[in-house]
């Protein structure tokens, strides 16, 4: 009997000392009260800071705007909370992201790379969960694959889960998995890069908005 709670007493240990371990492995990229770590390229959307959560609203005659990491990441688990506060409003999530060569005044050239599609479901469904191009060739996700689904909850907050390692890309949406993709020219191209919130441009339409909130990423070897 001594023997037998030993042995559960190690195992219970172990599994605490485990799940701290692995907690200590994931940062925190969103501190919940300021921009700390992140900056704006591309467009005129506003992006603030409003209870725990980043608030992105769209200007009118704006382009695609992009609230992206100041650090670069290549191999890693992604974790985010996502709620479209207006169904018109089309956003999504860059990962392992670059700017072009700025032009004439820019301060920053063209976002590009891999967009997690971020798509109210509506009445038929949505694209959300599946991979975009921005700027750099359009959908990854084959046309096959392009399903419309409901696994995006309008209204409400999304969980989102996103593993890049090497050049699989998989995506899950509410614990449902959207996306397992592998694509060697893309990564060959992309291998590493920052993260960006985007608001999508809406023209004259809006103002939209879209907050994201518990944004963490953990680094894969």
């Amino acid at each position: 009997m001594r023997n037998l709670k030993a042995v559960l007493t190690a195992l219970f240990l172990f599994l605490v000392f485990a799940s701290f371990a692995q907690q200590e492995n994931w940062l925190t990229l969103f501190n919940g009260k300021n921009l700390d770590g992140w900056i704006q390229k591309n467009g005129q959307a506003t992006y603030t800071v409003e209870d725990g959560m980043i608030v992105g609203t769209t200007a009118k005659d704006s382009p695609n705007s992009f609230l992206c990491t100041q650090k670069d990441y290549g191999n890693f688990e992604l974790e985010f909370d996502v709620k479209l506060l207006d169904n018109e409003l089309n956003s999504g999530v860059q990962i392992r992201s670059t700017t072009k060569e700025s032009e004439g005044d820019e301060k920053f050239g063209r976002v590009n790379g891999p967009q997690v599609e971020i798509e109210a479901s509506g009445e038929k469904g949505a694209e959300a969960g599946y991979i975009y191009g921005e700027a750099c060739g359009g959908w990854m996700t084959p046309k096959e694959e392009l399903i419309p689904h409901k696994a995006f909850k309008d209204g409400v907050w999304n969980t989102y889960r996103i593993v890049a390692n090497g050049a699989r890309i998989q995506t899950w949406i509410n614990g449902e998995q959207i996306s397992d993709l592998i694509d060697n020219e893309k990564f060959e191209s992309h291998p590493k890069g920052f993260i960006g919130l985007q608001v999508h441009g809406v023209g004259q339409r809006g103002p939209f908005q879209v907050a994201w909130r518990n944004i963490k990423l953990k680094e894969l070897e």
